[in-house]
């Protein structure tokens, strides 16, 4: 089977992912001693780098490290559909989505593998946004902190899902927009 050149894209941006993940998360544990220092101020009340074992998924589900093996299956599964669905592609978006998402899945699953649990370490937590209420005496300054600590790799699965439905967005748009050039 011949590989399409824009497939390489994707695999090219999964792997950019996961050697940016993995030496991120040398650095916080091997550089920087993390692990045993626990919180370093970066930016207060703004940015910081804080040590998170990571031993489920988002939310806390799983916390308990049950489902390890299970997670890093499932992962190495959705890489592989989307490594085959970028033999497919020929968006450019598409490509860079699915790359995104390959590699920052990747790189979770080699912690893992490695380690029982992901290191997370990119820590936001400290900005509070306010809505002001918008009618008297009900969600009166609402207060919005972001809690989630994290990494590289779910950066980029992030930005690679956002990336996916934009692309999705945009495909349908040109159906429709060549589907009425059609008609005309």
């Amino acid at each position: 089977m011949k590989i399409p050149r824009i497939a390489y894209a994707a695999y090219g941006f999964a792997l950019t992912v996961i050697v940016l993940d993995q030496l991120s998360k040398a650095w916080v544990m091997g550089g920087l001693d993390l692990r045993e220092v626990g919180h370093l101020e970066v930016w207060p009340a703004l940015f910081n780098l804080t040590w998170v074992e990571n031993r489920g998924v988002s939310f806390g589900l799983f916390g308990d490290g049950s489902a390890r093996w299970m997670l890093s299956a499932f992962s190495i599964a959705v890489a592989g559909i989307l490594g085959w669905w970028a033999l497919k592609a020929d968006r450019r978006l598409l490509i860079t989505a699915l790359g995104l998402v390959m590699g920052g899945a990747i790189g979770n699953v080699i912690d893992r593998i490695r380690f029982g649990y992901v290191v997370d370490f990119l820590d936001f937590s400290g900005p509070h946004f306010f809505l002001p209420g918008f009618l008297p005496g009900v969600l009166a300054d609402f207060k919005i902190n972001f809690p989630w600590v994290f990494n590289v790799a779910d950066s980029a699965i992030c930005i690679g899902v956002v990336l996916l439905i934009l692309d999705s967005l945009r495909a349908e748009h040109e159906a429709k927009v060549g589907l009425a050039a059609e008609k005309s």
